[in-house]
């Protein structure tokens, strides 16, 4: 059994750069968490404090209740697997997969049997002869992650070891990664600004941006309950309308549409409405809430078209939705009526951008 924590934990280069804000998260055994965020929020410097590689300005980092900040990286009993790999080209799979085990002087008889179990289930075992760069780039991200598994680490470290592949073979790898990591009864950190990447193998998504926390949740919860604006914007691919309307009479105006706000809200003068593009459906006749507009651009998606949808706000300003269409008809400059569901909204402060409340 193994736990990590993050305790207070900070990271300051010089007055003005501080990547790492106060963070507190525990990764409990067995748990995928990933760390999300755009470039440069803090991410790469997390893990790399976790791992060793960096040492906090204040905070502690706790595995299995034991206060490894100060330890040197070999005394953490983590493994790591990086971006570019970091195999040893001179050597062989069988070589690289047990240069680790020499290192810390674990019997022959003891290699062999961890090197033959992790290699059957990466599907190894043809290639233990070859060299890295007789490797297909798959190949060797599962050389990367076997690595890491022969160690029997406390925690396993994962720093954006997919972006070096090409769309087609990240899928498959990520997959393989879900099903190998499942099987790990440990904490696993993984690093990416892929939002994919994170929901698909996660168990919990830690969003961070500018060096703070944002939201710690399931990837369920991160998507249809994101904490603030920035979450729900980031969060989401097609990204989240968002647009600022006025609230009169506990009802926000959308263009000739008027909303009625959530009881839990407060009705400012001006509200942060948030809705994902496909819950903007075609109106049906029966449809009480909707808004017109017309296509201006349309993206073939394949299983169907994203619209972008010019509208009018009711105080004649024009405005802009995505919404997802069926894919059977051109609807370029097409006039469409959608429809808005109250249930399926999200309300943001205009200011703090914190979620005042949710229609769910």
């Amino acid at each position: 059994m193994s736990k990590l924590q993050l305790i207070h934990l900070n990271k300051t280069f010089s007055p003005s750069v501080v990547p790492v804000k106060d963070i507190n998260l525990t990764v409990e055994d067995g748990e995928f968490l990933s760390l999300l965020g755009p470039s440069g929020c803090g991410k790469s410097t997390i893990l790399r404090m976790i791992a060793g590689l960096e040492e906090p300005t204040r905070g502690q980092i706790l595995i299995d209740d034991r206060d490894v900040t100060q330890l040197k990286p070999g005394d953490r009993n983590i493994a790591m697997v990086f971006q570019s790999y970091a195999l040893y080209p001179h050597m062989t799979v069988y070589k690289n997969l047990s240069a680790g085990l020499k290192l810390k002087q674990v019997p022959k008889d003891e290699r062999d049997r961890r090197i033959q179990t992790v290699s059957h289930i990466l599907g190894l075992e043809d290639l233990m002869q070859r060299k890295p760069g007789q490797l297909s780039g798959g190949q060797r991200q599962r050389v990367a992650v076997g690595r890491a598994l022969v160690r029997n680490p406390d925690v396993f470290l994962l720093d954006e070891p997919l972006s070096n592949l090409d769309a087609l073979l990240r899928e498959n790898v990520r997959a393989d990664l879900k099903q190998i990591f499942a099987s790990q009864s440990v904490p696993v950190v993984y690093v990416t600004h892929d939002q994919t990447e994170a929901m698909t193998l996660s168990t919990k998504v830690a969003v961070l941006n500018n060096g703070y926390l944002q939201q710690l949740d399931t990837p369920d919860r991160i998507y249809n309950h994101p904490a603030n604006q920035f979450v729900a914007s980031f969060v989401g691919s097609p990204r989240m309308n968002l647009i600022s309307v006025p609230c009169q009479a506990e009802q926000a105006l959308l263009g000739t549409c008027n909303i009625p706000l959530p009881t839990t809200a407060k009705a400012p003068p001006q509200i942060m409405l948030g809705i994902r593009p496909e819950h903007l459906q075609l109106a049906q006749p029966t449809d009480q809430y909707t808004i017109q507009g017309q296509v201006f651009l349309v993206e073939n998606l394949g299983i169907y078209k994203l619209g972008s949808i010019r509208s009018m706000s009711n105080q004649g300003v024009p405005m802009v939705l995505r919404s997802m269409l069926p894919s059977n008809e051109d609807w370029l400059n097409q006039t469409v009526t959608l429809a808005i569901s109250p249930n399926s909204l999200h309300w943001f402060d205009v200011e703090s951008g914190e979620t005042l409340a949710e229609s769910h």
